[in-house]
């Protein structure tokens, strides 16, 4: 097997080839705070909280979207790199309405986990309190606009695990928000399979169980039926 041989903050580790630099800064024993990104779908490098310096290039680099090369030397921890990952947690929080008292992911919730490890307590941005929806149209399950962070896990795990290709991401800018089918209420889209799959990957209380209120929303390592492939899914909700 072809390995590639880099330094992660001064630490060398040998990665095999096709392997991300977030791979990498893990084998080095070291920890990059994430929100768009989960084992098992493609990276896309949407929350920018995993950026990286290359030294000798002068960019920064997404960890998780960027293959580990030979003789690279990657720092994560400069002071520039923790002061943006801080903002661009701030950023989260000003552009959406985030109440975590009343949200049934609190204490559960992969942004305030996020929160405390960049040090975020509060934002130095102006709230922009966006007049978001809730679309409750599904039987089993609810969407809370003003709970989305983007991160896009709910269209990836529907595309690429599902297969049903329920969520896509709609407008730009301040209107951009995740779209069910046709922009249908979620409910009347007839490809969910209600399977429950985007809302065990969703790392806020944006896509939830009905039955669930202030703190129930359980974490992904509670709910192994996320692991299933789609075949599988779908044999088992044929049963």
């Amino acid at each position: 097997m072809s390995v590639h041989t880099l330094t992660v903050d001064g630490i060398e580790v040998a990665v095999p080839a096709g392997a991300s630099l977030l791979e990498a800064v893990r084998a080095a024993g070291a920890e990059l705070p994430t929100l768009c990104h989960l084992e098992g779908l493609t990276p896309v490098g949407a929350c920018r909280l995993c950026l990286v310096e290359l030294e000798g290039s002068g960019k920064l680099q997404p960890a998780c979207a960027t293959a580990a090369g030979e003789g690279m030397a990657v720092l994560t921890q400069t002071p520039q790199l923790r002061e943006w990952r801080r903002m661009a947690v701030e950023l989260f929080f000003a552009e959406g309405n985030h109440v975590c008292a009343f949200c049934v992911a609190n204490g559960n919730c992969e942004l305030q986990n996020v929160a405390v490890a960049v040090g975020m307590d509060h934002s130095r941005f102006p709230y922009q309190y966006p007049q978001r929806r809730v679309d409750a149209s599904h039987p089993r399950f609810a969407i809370d606009h003003n709970r989305c962070i983007l991160c896009t896990r709910c269209v990836r795990v529907c595309d690429e695990i599902e297969g049903a290709h329920v969520w896509d991401v709609a407008h730009r800018g301040a209107e951009c928000r995740i779209s069910a089918g046709l922009d249908q209420p979620w409910g009347e889209v007839q490809a969910c399979t209600s399977c429950g799959k985007c809302v065990d990957v969703c790392p806020t209380g944006a896509i939830f169980d009905k039955d669930d209120t202030t703190g129930e929303k359980a974490p992904q390592r509670q709910r192994p039926e996320l692991l299933r492939t789609a075949r599988e899914q779908h044999q088992w909700q044929n049963q």
